[in-house]
This record gives C-alpha cells, sequence and structure tokens, in this order.
C-alpha cells in the first residue's frame, strides 16, 4: 500500500484529538450518571407529594365557575383545588382582569400558560439532553480506547488491551444507564406535567367565557381592591 504524503501526520493529529477527548468524555459520562441519579431522587420526592387531580373535580369546577359566574365566584372555587399552587396564582390573575377588554385578557392568559409551559420544558430540558447525549458519549467512550487497545494487541501486549476494553465497557454502561434513568424520568414527568396543562387550560378557558359576561358589582370592587 502506498502512503499518501502528509497522511501520517493527519493520522497522528487525528489519533492525538480522539484520544484527548477520552477524559473529557469520562467526566461527562460522570457528571450525567450523578446528575440522572440525583434526578430519580428528586422523581420520587415529586411522586409522594404529587396533586392528582381527578376529571370531576375539574368538571365540578367548571360548572360551578358558570352558574352563576362572577370574579368573585371563581376566585372561592378556584382557592380549594387541587391543582399546584402556581396554576392558582395564574387562574386567580385572570379573573382579576375585569378592567380589561375581552381580546386583551385571553392575550395575558395566554402569555400566562406559555409561561408555564416554558417553565415545564426547562425542568425537562436536562434529562432530554442526558437521554440523547448519554448513549453518545458512552459510545465515544466505548471507541476511543479501542484503538490503543488493537495496537496494543498487535504488540501481543494484552494487558493494556484488557485496560482499554474495562474502559470501553465502563463508559458504555454508564452511558447507557444516565440516558435510561433520564429516559423514565422525562417520561413520567413529561405525562404528569401535561395533564396539569390541560386542567389549567380548560380551567382558564373557563373562566376567559365567564368573565366575557361578567359584570362588576359592589362587592367585586371592594374585593379587588384588596
Amino acid at each position: 500500500m502506498v502512503a499518501v504524503p502528509g497522511s501520517e501526520i493527519l493520522s497522528a493529529a487525528l489519533h492525538v484529538v480522539s484520544q484527548s477527548l477520552l477524559i473529557p468524555v469520562i467526566v461527562g459520562l460522570l457528571l450525567f450518571m450523578g446528575y440522572a441519579i440525583i434526578s430519580l431522587g428528586g422523581l420520587l420526592s415529586e411522586y409522594s407529594n404529587r396533586i392528582k387531580v381527578e376529571v370531576n373535580e375539574i368538571k365540578n369546577a367548571i360548572f360551578s365557575m358558570s352558574n352563576p359566574g362572577n370574579p368573585e365566584k371563581i376566585t372561592e372555587i378556584i382557592e380549594p383545588l387541587k391543582i399546584p399552587e402556581s396554576q392558582k396564582k395564574i387562574l386567580t390573575e385572570i379573573a382579576k382582569t375585569t378592567n380589561l377588554t375581552s381580546n386583551t385578557r385571553e392575550a395575558l392568559a395566554r402569555k400566562l400558560i406559555e409561561a408555564e409551559e416554558l417553565k415545564i420544558a426547562k425542568s425537562l430540558e436536562k434529562t432530554d439532553i442526558i437521554t440523547r447525549l448519554g448513549p453518545t458519549l458512552g459510545l465515544m467512550g466505548t471507541l476511543i480506547p479501542m484503538g490503543p487497545g488493537l495496537a496494543a494487541l498487535g504488540a501481543g501486549d494484552i494487558q493494556t488491551l484488557a485496560q482499554a476494553i474495562i474502559v470501553a465497557f465502563d463508559t458504555t454502561v454508564v452511558g447507557l444507564a444516565a440516558g435510561g434513568i433520564s429516559y423514565v424520568i422525562s417520561k413520567i414527568r413529561r405525562r404528569w406535567y401535561e395533564e396539569y396543562l390541560s386542567n389549567l387550560e380548560a380551567l382558564a378557558e373557563t373562566i376567559l367565557e365567564v368573565m366575557k359576561d361578567a359584570t362588576p358589582t359592589t362587592a367585586e370592587a371592594a374585593w379587588r381592591s384588596k
């Protein structure tokens, strides 16, 4: 085989770059695994404190808000609902906007819900990243030490080959484990949060519909001034 002039230099540079990535890959995998374990603990804690909202409870709240419908009544219905406090705050804020037009109130409601969606997406972002990058780093950690390992095999150095294979297997296992744990966490949390958002959107739409026909009363004026 005829060597192309300069190819040795390029191959050597490629080898240096490839081998220099091994330590960052191992550090990244350890960080991913640590974060996945911490997130798993957070998921278990969240599960124990999770607010389970029955469909009938949301349905009853919608009927109660609509008959009769006014801002003060809406706030009284929202307060005992078993929904996250952040969502109660959003619904109450929408109900208090009696000084806004319907279109403006809808714009505000849309913005508040989008902010809640963004907050949820941000909370899922890290585990989503680990789900995708964990196995990728695991594969890199497998391939990088195999080059020197195969070279050692050619030279009859079984000890170096064995060490390279151990590193390759370890990085694969850690990468897959971090990715798998993060996938489960993201999957479960996404289902919970979608349920929360669905309830929030249903209640917000009800409030917007009720507020279109709401007429401010003396009691409501006193209530808004609090």
